[in-house]
């Protein structure tokens, strides 16, 4: 089985999404506004739509991975003020100078594959290229939840919930997020994008530069010895 591919969203890129995260409109619309339209409301459509605007008008605000043409998960983040829900936490706001990581998924097929924390390896990387100083996220404290039911729906794949839509907060803290807003369920969380991994940043670009010079290399040497 071939290693999964991690690349940047793009405007032609929506199939790259998860089912869920196709139709997942948890962050992208206003609650009332959902709840008001529910049976009416085309949430792929809705969802695609947001996609669209975020990216025409601050650029790509997503991480998705695929394998042999397969989702298997995805990171989106994007400036607070395209983010509907992310006023209406009892932690909000976000900070002026940060980005939201709204929601990180993976597959069931590729939970054990270490690619939740590829995914934010990834949203990092694009963020401090790009200039960001910080990345938050509303996490999400599981055990201060009523019991999940254990009774599964037909669509319970595509159902949308804070338990099903939101990022763990321990999972965050543990990938160097720290908690600057404490909450016992919705802590905002916040990651320094800062000289370190800057550093890191240059390392991976220099070994990329370094890796296609000797490829060049080895391909002009190759171009004399047949003369």
């Amino acid at each position: 089985m071939s290693a999964h591919v991690i690349t940047s969203l793009t405007l032609g890129g929506f199939d790259h999404l998860s089912p869920h995260a196709r139709q997942c409109v948890f962050w992208e619309m206003d609650p009332t506004a959902l709840h008001n339209a529910r049976g009416f409301c085309d949430q792929e459509f809705e969802k695609e739509a947001w996609l669209s605007m975020v990216m025409l008008e601050w650029g790509s605000c997503g991480q998705v991975a695929v394998r042999d043409g397969v989702p298997l998960g995805s990171a989106l983040y994007a400036p607070p003020r395209s983010i509907p829900r992310s006023q209406l936490f009892p932690t909000s706001p976000v900070s002026s100078d940060a980005v939201l990581l709204t929601s990180l998924r993976v597959e069931p097929v590729a939970a054990d594959d270490g690619l939740a924390s590829d995914l934010i390896a990834a949203v990092v990387t694009d963020l401090v290229r790009r200039g960001v100083r910080a990345l938050e996220a509303f996490g999400i404290r599981h055990d201060s939840l009523e019991p999940a039911n254990d009774s599964p729906t037909a669509t319970a794949a595509l159902e949308c919930s804070p338990r099903t839509c939101m990022i763990d907060a321990e999972f965050l803290e543990d990938h160097g997020f720290e908690v600057v807003a404490p909450h016992h369920r919705y802590p905002r969380l916040r990651l320094e994008l800062n000289r370190d991994h800057e550093w890191k940043v240059d390392v991976e670009e220099a070994l990329d530069r370094l890796l296609k010079a000797a490829s060049i290399e080895m391909v002009e040497m190759s171009e004399l010895t047949r003369v």
